[in-house]
């Protein structure tokens, strides 16, 4: 086996599924953000909570498709 194959292999095996994993579970928290703004809407605090969740939510959606991204360009980098 060459390296070529065992770095796309990693890539495809443990990699990816990871930032799927990590992708999925920043979505539930965006959603999760938006189901506590709009349950606790007449509560400053309830508001306040579901306003972090949201950004930290979409925060970390970005960062998991940057990650994706970058990891892409240098493996096409690489190997074409």
């Amino acid at each position: 086996m060459t390296i070529e194959i065992f770095i796309q292999r990693l890539s495809n095996v443990i990699i990816n599924p990871l930032i799927f994993v990590v992708f999925a579970v920043a979505f539930v928290i965006f959603l999760w953000g938006v189901f506590e703004f709009i349950r606790d809407a007449e509560s400053a605090d309830g508001r306040e909570t579901g306003k972090r969740h949201i950004l930290w939510g979409i925060v970390g959606m970005v960062i998991m498709m940057g990650v994706f991204s970058i990891i892409r360009i240098a493996l096409r980098t690489v190997y074409g």
